[in-house]
Formats: structure tokens, C-alpha cells, sequence
């Protein structure tokens, strides 16, 4: 049987695309205290105020790829429990392959649906797969790549996303999202590699930059980033992806150092309903002891689970999940939700280690 990665990395057919630090700590989401009603939006619904000094809310999704019908019916139904969103964050895998018609495909559905009036978009891996075609239906990996150059494939992500960067800074209401991804793909650099993730010095420099502006005026910080790091949350202790990152270190250690960062991060399609779908990882030699929030971001096609075999296996029946996240004055609370069967999953609220300024 050909294995998802092998279909993520090698011989993969338009069909199916279709279709360990030592030093940490994971804290389980059963030592953060639930709460909320599972309604989607506290209070007022103004994103002002409320029981729970909810301040603003938002969406975060991921790993469309090409499923076009879940991500029109995750659209209508984020419009239904939060037509205040102050934002829709999509954590990569925007398109199967990365053609400019399949960025097109999905302007198309966000034209057809309500939608959330800012969106933050990172990279995924499957926005670098046109090498492996000779034309859209013809896999032709012997032949990567096909006469398709690096260059081509960041400008079509640079053109859909509307800017000129991979690291990127958005705003939902008063609430930082800060947007990060590979700046190289680095099968055309070395011939041993795929979907490893590589940060430039300039992109390390202004993540730390960023981190510290916030944390200097009490904010928490959203970070979006479509790759797991290891030991974190679900799939992350999964040999398949262990070694998504090739600056594993550099990054926890900005990361750890804040409390009150919230990384987010897909590309495992790993279910929502697993209990490791929210974690605190702490960081040796950071000085945080408390460590920084990760959580999973679900999928909009194909869910993945644990096949008690060091594998995966594919969850069965229609899939279609993502996150709302609500930020207060001093705490966050975020709600796993199936987009498909209109229906909370589970929720959980991270108090802030200080109240905004």
C-alpha cells in the first residue's frame, strides 16, 4: 500500500492529491481549564466585551487541497456561528499542486461565500508540486521538474496572497497574526530533501523582532505556520513528521521564550477528536517554565489518525475541521469545530500570563 507520505513526497497522483527534542515538556489539554458555552461567540457577539472580556474572534483552517466543496461549506458554516470574525488564518496546503488555476479555484469559492474580510495566508508544501507534472493531468515525477523553476512557484503564491514575502504580519481587530514558512523548496537545493521547511536570517530575525514588539505591550501573538514542529501536538511524535524543520532549535527557542505565543500549525490532517490536539511546550534554557501554546489545526480535506503502528491511518467518513479562536483580556479560549456536521467538537481556555496594555 502507498503510504500518505510517499504520496507527499514522491509518486503522488493528481487523484490522491485530490482527493524529537529531548528537552520539553507537553503539557495535555486536561490541565487547562474548560469553558464557554460551545456557542461560538461569548457575550455580545460585538467582540468587545462579554462575561469573558472577550475582545475580538477569528478562524483558523488548513490543507484545503482542492477539496473546494468542504471549504465552501467550512465558509458558511464560520459564517453562521461568527459573523463578527475578525479574520480567517489558513495555515498552508492552500491548493493541491500549486497551479495558478487552483489558486484561481479557490478565489472563486471565496467569491461565492461569505467570508471573514482579512485573511492571513502561509505556505504549505503542496503549493510547490507543479514540478512533479509534465502538464495538470500527467504525473511525471522521473522527470522533476518539468521545466517549472522555483521562482515561478513563490510568485504564484506572492500574486494569490497579495504581498511579496513569506513572513508576513496581519491584524485580526487588535490581535497580531504573524505568518511563517519555507523560503526555499528545498528539493531544487538538495536532491536528498522534499518539504523540509528552511527560515532565512532575515526571517528568524524579524519573527524575534515581532515576538518581543508584542510581548512589550501584553498581546498575545498568533503565529500561523503550516508545518508541526516535533513533540508538540498530534502527529508530532509521528516518525513522518519529526523533521519537517530543518532549524528545529532556532525556532523553539524564539518560540519558547513567550508565554503568551500561540502556534498554529497543519499539515498532519490529524483529527481534531484526539486528545493531543492542544499542547504547551516548554523549552530548556528559554527561562519560560510555563512554555508556549501549539495547537492543530484539523483539516478542511482528508482526516489522518494514529494507526497504532507508527503510521497513519485515514479517518473514516466525511472530514472537514478547523478552529475558532476567541481572545480576551486575559485569557483565550479556542473551539475545535466540524465544519461538515455543524457541531463543536471540544474547546479549551489558556488563561494569559498578563492582562493587554
Amino acid at each position: 500500500m502507498i503510504s500518505r507520505r510517499s504520496l507527499i513526497t514522491s509518486t503522488a497522483t493528481a487523484g490522491a492529491l485530490l482527493a524529537a527534542n529531548a528537552a520539553f515538556t507537553a503539557v495535555p489539554a486536561a490541565a487547562v481549564v474548560p469553558a464557554g458555552n460551545g456557542k461560538g461567540n461569548n457575550g455580545n457577539g460585538k467582540g468587545n466585551g462579554g462575561p469573558n472580556g472577550r475582545i475580538t474572534s477569528f478562524t483558523v483552517i488548513s490543507d484545503i487541497q482542492g477539496d473546494l466543496n468542504d471549504f465552501a461549506r467550512a465558509l458558511q458554516d464560520i459564517a453562521e456561528i461568527n459573523p463578527g470574525s475578525a479574520g480567517m488564518a489558513i495555515a498552508g496546503d492552500i491548493t493541491p499542486r500549486g497551479y495558478d488555476f487552483e489558486y484561481a479555484q479557490v478565489s472563486k469559492v471565496l467569491d461565492a461565500n461569505p467570508k471573514p474580510s482579512t485573511l492571513a495566508w502561509a505556505i504549505g508544501n503542496h503549493e510547490f508540486y507543479v514540478p512533479k507534472y509534465s502538464d495538470p493531468n500527467t504525473l511525471a515525477q522521473a522527470t522533476w521538474p518539468n521545466g517549472a523553476t522555483e521562482d515561478s512557484l513563490f510568485k504564484s503564491f506572492y500574486t494569490f496572497a497579495g504581498r511579496n514575502t513569506i513572513y508576513n504580519e496581519q491584524l485580526f481587530g487588535d490581535v497580531p497574526v504573524l505568518m511563517i514558512g519555507t523560503e526555499k523548496y528545498m528539493h531544487y537545493h538538495d536532491a536528498t530533501l522534499w518539504d523540509e521547511v528552511w527560515m532565512s536570517d532575515a526571517q528568524f530575525a524579524w519573527l524575534e523582532d515581532r515576538l518581543w514588539y508584542w510581548r512589550g505591550r501584553n498581546r498575545p501573538v498568533m503565529v500561523i505556520s503550516h508545518h508541526p514542529l516535533p513533540n508538540t501536538v498530534s502527529g508530532s511524535r509521528n516518525k513522518l513528521y519529526m523533521s519537517d524543520y530543518l532549524q528545529t532549535d532556532r525556532l523553539l527557542g524564539l518560540l519558547g521564550r513567550h508565554p503568551d505565543v500561540f502556534l498554529f500549525t497543519g499539515h498532519t490532517h490529524w483529527d481534531l477528536n484526539l486528545s493531543d490536539w492542544y499542547a504547551r511546550r516548554v523549552v530548556a534554557g528559554t527561562g519560560n517554565l510555563d512554555g508556549f501554546n501549539v495547537i492543530n489545526t484539523g483539516a478542511i480535506q482528508t482526516g489522518w489518525t494514529d494507526n497504532g503502528a507508527g503510521g497513519e491511518s485515514v479517518v473514516p467518513g466525511d472530514f472537514n475541521q478547523g478552529l475558532q479562536v476567541e481572545v480576551g483580556f486575559d485569557r483565550v479560549t479556542i473551539k475545535a469545530r466540524d465544519f461538515g456536521r455543524k457541531q463543536w467538537i471540544k474547546q479549551i481556555q489558556i488563561p494569559l500570563s498578563g492582562q493587554w496594555s
